[in-house]
């Protein structure tokens, strides 16, 4: 059977805002290239490197921070560990230098005014989100070599074919949703139980849990550094941040003094809808108010709707029957697990790149992986959830990629907000539903999501050519 191998650690990322397509992808990219370098045993005879950034990282690339992500990952620096507080001075050093520490070890000219190119009328055939490197070696030789950033932070490198031949061999190998269903129904497991079991192909059980808790340690304190945070958002939108604000209302002047009893402060407020409401908005808010900031986050499935999983996660632990559910390190793996499984089955049969299909490739994902999610744990059967998903995604077909000024905020971070609380209305209507009467399958709904993206008109893609982007004066401070 073929398929393609995903872990939940290739659609779950740590990394820093704005973008997974725009920052991430890039930004791995630089690395990629710079690798390549030295593998060939080019890296020291580098003189100077140029950037050539096409189609939608052209066109959004400076609000997305495209040249910033490039230039670090040019200098060696890891998006997981690199301090996200460093980020302008850095950038302000080889300004002013005119030139970067190639991979760490050789210093080459580079003025990022001049060396970084946006080509805002040219596209590569391949995808919309392309970048090419070029190198001047000192023995007169031109190194130039191609990437794409093809959403979620995946990165395909121009004529590299992916080969199946050594490719980990899975012991439920999964394409589309119908194949989830096969597995659960042969084996009897839940969604996250058959996604442990391909997780142990890669690594012992005891990796993938403490990994998958990491991800989680990221994504809750995203949550609480945004809910603790005031200020402007850069980029010239003079967007106020919301969360911190919105926090401190909800609390009324309670007293807290760290996470744990913040979770417990919020609980003690009850669970009236306008009140839960109010959190999961609250939550989605703080998580893309830090990733606007190029704070850090995980791309969940991008960091574009990096909000709308952990508000879920957070809402289903906060607001759960277990007051302790926050210490329950089983139910938050499987929360995890399966939300990244429908991820994958979205990028095998469809996108998650914005540039190729609109906002519909990233908050309708990230709300489709929430629910089946949500269901899941509340203890709704694998149907249940894919039927959950199904509806998530049903309800963000066709919606665009729009941001206004390329900045990943208006009317992005609002839009987490939405993708979470469809996400929770979606595993309501799934359980209280009958997935054998339903007239939707998942497949059929992806199938659907991938045509409207090849449907969509290139200006909602990613482009800020249209919609909101150009209809909606720049001076504005809020949405």
């Amino acid at each position: 059977m073929s398929y393609e191998a995903i872990s939940v650690f290739d659609i779950l990322k740590i990394g820093v805002g704005p973008s997974s397509s725009h920052t991430l992808g890039p930004w791995r990219a630089a690395q990629k290239f710079v690798q390549s370098l030295s593998d060939r045993n080019l890296l020291q005879q580098v003189n100077a490197v140029r950037v050539l950034l096409y189609g939608s990282l052209a066109k959004t690339g400076k609000g997305h921070g495209t040249d910033i992500a490039i230039q670090l990952g040019l200098c060696g620096e890891d998006p997981v560990t690199f301090d996200v507080q460093s980020i302008n001075s850095r950038i302000a050093d080889i300004a002013a230098m005119k030139e970067l520490v190639l991979g760490g070890l050789h210093e080459v000219q580079f003025d990022p005014r001049e060396d970084i190119e946006f080509l805002y009328s040219e596209s590569l055939p391949y995808h919309p989100n392309a970048v090419t490197f070029l190198a001047d070696g000192k023995n007169g030789e031109a190194i130039s070599e191609t990437y794409y950033s093809v959403g979620g932070g995946f990165v395909v490198k121009e004529g590299e074919k992916r080969s199946s031949a050594g490719e980990i061999q899975l012991p439920f190998p999964i394409n589309t949703s119908n194949d989830i269903l096969h597995w659960c129904m042969k084996t009897g497991m839940s969604i996250s139980e058959v996604v442990m079991e391909n997780e142990n192909a890669w690594r012992p059980e005891k990796q993938t849990r403490e990994g998958v808790l990491n991800i989680w340690k990221v994504m809750s304190e995203c949550i609480y550094r945004g809910c603790h945070t005031e200020g402007i958002l850069p980029g010239g939108l003079n967007v106020k941040r919301r969360a911190a604000e919105l926090n401190k209302k909800l609390l009324g002047g309670k007293k807290y003094h760290d996470y744990q009893s913040w979770i417990a402060t919020i609980r003690s407020g009850g669970n009236s809808f306008k009140y839960t409401l109010d959190w999961v908005s609250c939550f989605a808010l703080a998580v893309n108010e830090e990733n606007a900031s190029f704070g850090r986050v995980v791309t969940a499935p991008t960091n574009g709707a990096a909000g709308v999983i952990p508000a879920v996660l957070h809402y289903h632990i906060v607001f759960g029957d277990d007051p302790d559910s926050y210490r329950d390190d089983d139910k938050i793996i499987r929360f995890l697990l399966t939300a990244s499984e429908i991820g994958s089955i979205f990028k095998k049969g469809a996108t998650l790149s914005a540039a190729m299909g609109g906002c519909q490739a990233e908050i309708g994902v990230s709300s489709a992986m929430a629910a089946a999610a949500l269901a899941e744990s509340m203890g709704g059967t694998q149907k249940q959830a894919l039927m959950a998903s199904e509806i998530a995604m049903e309800h963000h077909l066709g919606l665009t990629c729009d941001p206004i000024g390329g900045l990943v905020q208006v009317p992005c971070i609002e839009r987490n907000t939405m993708g979470a609380i469809k996400a929770i209305t979606a595993a309501q209507l799934a359980l209280q539903g009958s997935p054998d009467y339903a007239k939707v399958s998942l497949d059929a709904v992806i199938k659907t999501m991938w045509d409207t993206a090849k449907d969509m008109n290139t200006k909602y893609k990613e482009t800020a050519d249209g919609g909101l982007a150009i209809n909606v004066p720049l001076s504005l401070p809020e949405c």
